[in-house]
């Protein structure tokens, strides 16, 4: 009797395939790359943005963006000066490794020494899907709330790193932070966490510094 393969697990197996050749393509051009994830408005594009600021001098930096529709986030990234594309998911909820193959087609990779892509903010579907980056992050903000871990776990289990967002503005939320950590520390003990604030700065430098160490490993 022949072995039925569900499809799901076809998509997925082909897209692991697939993302083992983007990483093959990324090592061979020299890219350390970073795959960012969040919930809508948690601040990825100003995480890109405040990076680019920071690095731009220093490194050459692409990025590729996806989204529903539009090109609103790749338009402020190139505008902070990075080389940028922008990948229309037509509705797709995710970015897939099959989207971030035709994006390489639209960038010269052996020039560049840092790729960050922005996935559509989503906190469920990105998490099943390898792009072939060398790391995935998480963004969450705070006004999201404290129950995000307990809400999504998939995503919390499947990232490198965590960046918790606009810390400005704990005193003015009822965001319990020891509360948010244990359910993380649950999830995926001992997780690289940074927590900052992309509109102040505030706990910035320990981010970048760990973009430096990675990219001078990846040499």
């Amino acid at each position: 009797m022949p072995k039925k393969v569900p499809v799901v697990e076809k998509i997925h197996k082909v897209n692991d395939q697939l993302a083992l050749e983007n990483r093959a393509k990324l090592d061979e051009a020299g890219v350390f790359s970073v795959n960012l994830m969040a919930s809508p408005g948690a601040g990825k594009t100003s995480l890109i943005e405040r990076t680019l600021k920071t690095l731009g001098d220093e490194y050459n930096i692409a990025v590729i963006d996806g989204d529903l529709a539009s090109s609103i986030d790749a338009d402020r990234a190139a505008a902070a000066g990075a080389t940028a594309v922008q990948i229309n998911t037509g509705g797709s909820c995710h970015l897939d490794a099959h989207m971030l193959r035709n994006a390489f087609a639209e960038l010269d990779l052996k020039k560049f020494d840092l790729l960050l892509v922005e996935n559509v903010g989503n906190l469920v579907c990105p998490s099943g899907f390898q792009l072939g980056t060398h790391k995935n992050v998480l963004i969450a903000s705070t006004p999201e709330g404290d129950d995000k871990p307990y809400k999504y776990p998939k995503m919390y289990q499947n990232v490198d790193v965590l960046i918790i967002n606009k810390t400005d503005l704990l005193s003015l939320l009822s965001f319990d932070m020891e509360y948010f950590t244990k359910g993380v520390e649950i999830l995926s003990p001992g997780l690289t966490t940074f927590p900052l604030s992309c509109q102040t700065g505030d706990g910035f430098d320990a981010w970048i510094d760990w973009l430096d160490t990675q990219m001078m490993s990846d040499e």
